[in-house]
């Protein structure tokens, strides 16, 4: 905790001399122009809506006229985030084969592009921390977005429980990860502008989802940790009705693997518009990483799932592990009155993987690191 308070005051003194330098030579020289470029740097970041893309974008980014603006909450294009500095550290991973070398067996109906075009903007950014009346932070680092009528306070004290399960032994399955709209895909790599034809979806199981879960299953058994991947398709050729469909692929699994106590649900998210998409991102031992989002459901009283906090329990677990690990790597928690077939275990969650405007690399480096820490905090759950 020491060292993510003094990085945090070592940033606001970084924040304020870049801000207060050149503002002092403006006001000394009469240059409105330093002003005008001060206010750009940080009117550059929007946010926008966690599952689905939000039409008014540009609108909202042009309204921006100070920082203060949009770390009061009042500017969430999505649910939530701001800026915050990048970050490197020391790690070592297994090394996997990047994404676009890899070449698939299956590529399916729906092939990854070979060739691509321009026409919309890609915003590269780092989201933060947000403050607003539904933002609340976590002791060990994170926040909580919490878009329910429970409040803030009552969610404070929930997210001290541990995990509402215990782990016997690491010799059976204890995680499976599928995948409800497997066909989710990325950006190919760097470069300032997405390919407006394409609509960031393919049955290449190197290119979609499945080769996000494959990243997180690798570091898991990389530390002894079973798990089970269910690679199956479950939104083509038709995405309406998806998760009934992932529901009936691992509820059998469930059945057939008591052991498993953790359930995850590997998604990208959406933020961007026609004309742009977001590529939030960190750096972690100099490598890019996507931001990564966590999504605990809530029961408004209709959805049949009377134990959705102690789902919530293992997502703040999850959640302040993560940050330790790698601060920065994810955005705010999304509580929401939403299923996501979070019934089935009280160790179900939905992550959001980065976004459509991510890399495929920044998106398989992310999984590394949810696989990592992940592995790690079931290991300090052991009985053995």
């Amino acid at each position: 905790m020491k060292h993510h308070k003094c990085r945090k005051i070592k940033g606001l003194l970084k924040t304020v001399i870049a801000i207060a330098v050149p503002s002092a030579a403006a006001y000394i020289s009469g240059r409105e122009d330093i002003l005008k470029n001060i206010r750009n740097e940080f009117t550059s970041v929007g946010t926008v809506e966690s599952t689905e893309a939000s039409p008014n974008i540009r609108e909202h980014i042009k309204d921006i006229t100070s920082p203060e603006d949009m770390l009061c909450g009042s500017l969430i294009l999505s649910e939530g985030y701001g800026i915050k500095p990048e970050i490197e550290q020391g790690e070592h991973f297994l090394e996997l084969q990047p994404p676009l070398e890899m070449v698939s067996d299956t590529v399916g109906e729906v092939p990854y592009p070979n060739e691509w075009s321009g026409g919309g903007q890609i915003i590269r950014t780092t989201f933060g921390e947000y403050i607003g009346d539904s933002f609340f932070s976590l002791e060990n680092g994170g926040q909580v977005n919490n878009k329910t009528d429970i409040p803030n306070e009552v969610l404070k004290n929930e997210c001290w429980y541990l995990p509402n399960f215990s782990i016997d032994s690491l010799d059976e399955p204890l995680v499976l990860i599928y995948h409800t709209h497997t066909c989710e895909s990325f950006e190919p790599f760097v470069r300032d502008e997405f390919d407006v034809n394409f609509n960031f979806r393919t049955t290449d199981e190197t290119k979609n989802m499945v080769m996000v879960g494959n990243a997180i299953q690798a570091e898991l058994e990389a530390q002894g940790i079973g798990v089970i991947h269910s690679t199956e398709i479950h939104d083509h050729p038709s995405y309406s009705g998806a998760y009934d469909r992932s529901r009936a692929t691992i509820m059998p699994i469930l059945e057939e693997y008591p052991s498993i106590r953790v359930v995850l649900d590997i998604h990208r998210d959406a933020l961007g518009d026609d004309s742009c998409a977001y590529q939030p991102f960190i750096r972690v031992d100099g490598k890019e990483a996507a931001q990564v989002m966590i999504i605990s459901c809530c029961d408004d009283g209709t959805m049949g799932m009377p134990n959705y906090m102690e789902n919530f329990h293992f997502a703040c677990n999850l959640q302040q592990k993560l940050e330790t690990d790698f601060p920065g790597i994810t955005r705010p928690i999304l509580f929401d009155y939403r299923c996501y077939n979070q019934d089935l275990t009280n160790g179900s969650l939905l992550i959001e993987v980065g976004s459509h405007g991510n890399t495929l690399e920044q998106s398989q480096y992310s999984g590394q690191l949810i696989g990592k820490s992940l592995g790690e905090l079931l290991k300090t759950m052991c009985k053995e």
